[in-house]
């Protein structure tokens, strides 16, 4: 009877050394797993940037199945916002950060990862081709108020721009605007985005607005500025006179995964995609 019981008191050791191997062995998976974890990025900002970073995100996920990326708009101020105070990762901005953002977030640091034309856009059916920067100028301060002024047919001219915080609208009221020492119409019609500019102006015979040269397709017509259309070349070249850099901003030095997606972004694969999207690449 006692070997019986002594037989029984080493199985349950026998038992209890199994279970703990085994909880050992699930917290060593464990641990192994949560390196396999997914990891996020988040970007907000410029809605001329989103293209390149949406498309881009989505090459990268197929390269990076851990890797969660996420893109949303707002404009290049939100954009510049949301990474100063640490809500996204990247904040995408189709301008330089300005002093008092500086002052607020000393310590972002800007990549520059494409370069644009601020296309001017009218309806098809426009025949106007060509605005001096002065005329152009004069049409949004309210100067120029019908199209009959610049060669167009007698219609008035409904003046569409973004919204503030837009970095398509301080690079126009920079560029065009004389950096806002010309006061733009009160008449202009405010839109929060390139798309949302895009479909008013295709939507309407009589409008003028201006969009990210990657928004531009066969529902608007560019116009010339100074007899030069934009595209690509003139961009590169200088010669088109409403164009910008594109930039991601971070939080310090980017890092991890950030860097990695920054750094893909400038990579030749990264580069055609800027391409494809409509923008111009920097190498």
């Amino acid at each position: 009877m006692k070997k019986k019981i002594d037989a029984d008191k080493i199985n349950i050791h026998v038992l209890a050394g199994i279970g703990i191997s085994m909880i050992l062995l699930m917290g060593f998976m464990g641990c192994i797993g949560g390196e396999k974890e997914s990891k996020t990025l988040s970007l907000a900002g410029s809605t001329t940037v989103e293209p390149i970073a949406s498309k881009a995100a989505g090459v990268y996920m197929e390269k990076h199945p851990d890797v969660k990326v996420t893109v949303q708009g707002g404009g290049s101020g939100t954009g510049i916002k949301m990474v100063g105070e640490g809500t996204v990762d990247i904040g995408n901005a189709s301008r330089k950060i300005k002093d008092k953002e500086k002052d607020l977030y000393p310590d972002l640091v800007g990549t520059i990862i494409a370069y644009d034309g601020i296309a001017i856009v009218v309806h098809p059916s426009n025949p106007v081709e060509n605005l001096t920067k002065q005329q152009l100028q004069d049409i949004y301060a309210g100067k120029i108020t019908n199209w009959k002024e610049i060669g167009g047919e007698d219609r008035e001219i409904v003046v569409v721009t973004r919204a503030e915080g837009s970095g398509t609208r301080d690079t126009f009221i920079e560029l065009v605007m004389n950096k806002g020492k010309v006061e733009e119409t009160s008449r202009a019609l405010q839109k929060p985005s390139n798309g949302a500019v895009k479909a008013t102006v295709a939507g309407n015979e009589s409008a003028i607005g201006y969009i990210g040269l990657g928004y531009v397709d066969d529902t608007v017509k560019p116009v010339k500025i100074n007899n030069i259309l934009p595209s690509s070349e003139t961009v590169k070249n200088g010669t088109y006179p409403i164009s910008r850099a594109l930039y991601m901003y971070t939080k310090g030095e980017p890092s991890g995964v950030t860097k990695d997606f920054i750094d893909f972004i400038l990579s030749d694969e990264g580069q055609n995609i800027v391409e494809e999207v409509g923008f111009i690449r920097i190498d």
